[in-house]
C-alpha cells in the first residue's frame, strides 16, 4: 500500500502500517505508544508462540518436567499444570524453545534438532503474516480500532524472497497496509551488536545462512559440534547477521515500502509524531 501524499496516508479511515527490521531498533516500542493512542497492536512473535508454536513450547517444557521423579509422578497423575506465559513484554517461552546450537552442559542441543525448531519457526511465521489481515478485520469488528500496527519479526526477511515482486507473504502484507522499513545506521548496528553481547538470545536464521555460519564457525574454531559454547556461536553469527539482512531489508523497503531511521523512530513520543513521520518518509519516496 503505496500512497502518493502524506496527505492520502492521514485521510485514511483505517490506517494500518506493518512495522520491519532488526530487533531493538524500535519497533515493539512503536507499537506500545499507539497501542495507548487506540491502535491495534499486533505482534507477529506473539502470534507465532501462542498460536502456531505452543503446543511445541509446552510439550519441551514438559519434556524437562518427565526427567525429575516428583515432577513425572505428577504430570502423569494430572496433579500439576504446566502452561507457557509468554507476553507481548515477554517471548522468552518462544526464544527458549528455540535455544542455540552446542554442547548440553552450556545450555546447547543438538545442530540438527536446533535446524528442526528453525524450520518450525519459518512455517509459523510465515502463516502469522498471513494472518495479519484477518485481524485488521477482527481488529476493527470486535473491538472496534480503527488504526492497526503490525509488529513483525526482526526475522520477516529470511522468510520472504526480497527479489521477488510476487513474493505471497509480502504482496499479501502490502495489499492492507504501508510498510515501514526501520534502517539501523553504522552507529546503531555496533549498539546492537553490544546490546547482544550483553544478552545473546536465540534467533531464527534463514537455513543456508544458518549452515553456512555453523560450518565456518567450527572451521575457524576447530570445535566438534558437540562441544561449541552456544553463546559464543549465536554471538559470532548475530554480527554476521547483521551484515547478511540488511541488504534484504533495504530491498524489501525499495520494493514495498519507505525507510525511516532508527534516529527518526526515537524521536517519536505519540502519535501525531508518528504521522509526521510517516508524512515524511512517504514524500521522501516520493522524492527518489
Amino acid at each position: 500500500m503505496l500512497f502518493e501524499t502524506a496527505r492520502a496516508f492521514t485521510d485514511q479511515p483505517q490506517r494500518s502500517v506493518a512495522l520491519f527490521g532488526m530487533s531493538g531498533v524500535g519497533k515493539t516500542r512503536i507499537a506500545s505508544l499507539l497501542r495507548s493512542e487506540r491502535w491495534f497492536h499486533y505482534s507477529v512473535d506473539y502470534r507465532i508462540g501462542t498460536r502456531y508454536m505452543g503446543e511445541p513450547i509446552v510439550d519441551n517444557f514438559k519434556t524437562e518436567a518427565m526427567k525429575s521423579p516428583l515432577l513425572r509422578e505428577l504430570l502423569m497423575s494430572d496433579s500439576i499444570y504446566i502452561g507457557s506465559n509468554i507476553t507481548f513484554d515477554n517471548l522468552s517461552p518462544l526464544s527458549t524453545y528455540l535455544g542455540k546450537p552446542g554442547d548440553p552442559a552450556r545450555g546447547g542441543i543438538p545442530f540438527e534438532e536446533y535446524v528442526r525448531r528453525q524450520r518450525e519457526h519459518r512455517l509459523a511465521e510465515i502463516a502469522a503474516m498471513r494472518d495479519t489481515g484477518y485481524f485488521i478485520d477482527r481488529a476493527k469488528r470486535v473491538y472496534g480500532y480503527d488504526h492497526f500496527l503490525c509488529d513483525t519479526s526482526g526475522s520477516l526477511c529470511e522468510v520472504v524472497d526480497p527479489d521477488d515482486a510476487d513474493d505471497p507473504v509480502m504482496e499479501a502484507l502490502a495489499a492492507h497496509s504501508a510498510i515501514l522499513y526501520i534502517r539501523e545506521e553504522e552507529s546503531h548496528t555496533e549498539e546492537l551488536a553490544r546490546r547482544f553481547d550483553r544478552d545473546p538470545k536465540p534467533m531464527y536464521y534463514n537455513e543456508d545462512f544458518l549452515r553456512t555460519v555453523w560450518g565456518d564457525y567450527l572451521e575457524r574454531t576447530g570445535d566438534a559440534p558437540e562441544a561449541v559454547d552456544p553463546d559464543a556461536f549465536i554471538r559470532w553469527a548475530y554480527r554476521r547477521l547483521l551484515s547478511w539482512r540488511g541488504p534484504r531489508y533495504r530491498a524489501m523497503a525499495a520494493r514495498w515500502g519507505y525507510v525511516a531511521t532508527m534516529a527518526e523512530i526515537a524521536a517519536v513520543r505519540d502519535e501525531a509524531d508518528f504521522l509526521a513521520l510517516m508524512g515524511t518518509v512517504i514524500a521522501r519516496r516520493g522524492a527518489g
